[in-house]
């Protein structure tokens, strides 16, 4: 039952991030009026960033807890994207 539950969770969020994907798409193309397909490369971008952010922030400040990593890679990746 746990790996049913844990799988369901799993489904919510990738189809979540889907969602996300889609509604900027959706949003460029309502506003613009042609696809802009750099949006997934944008994403990557900005993924990338966030996660070379975490690990810099690990190997520098190892006393620092992952909530607020996660909160200062976020606010680096939103920055820079």
């Amino acid at each position: 039952m746990d790996i049913f539950i844990q799988q369901v969770l799993n489904g919510l969020v990738l189809g979540s991030v889907y969602a996300i994907i889609a509604l900027g798409y959706t949003m460029v193309y309502g506003i613009l009026g042609i696809i802009n397909f750099a949006h997934g490369d944008v994403l990557m971008v900005g993924a990338m960033v966030a996660l070379s952010a975490i690990g810099v922030l690990q190997n520098h400040f190892p006393g620092l807890g992952n909530v607020p990593t996660l909160i200062i890679a976020l606010i680096i990746a939103a920055v820079v994207c």
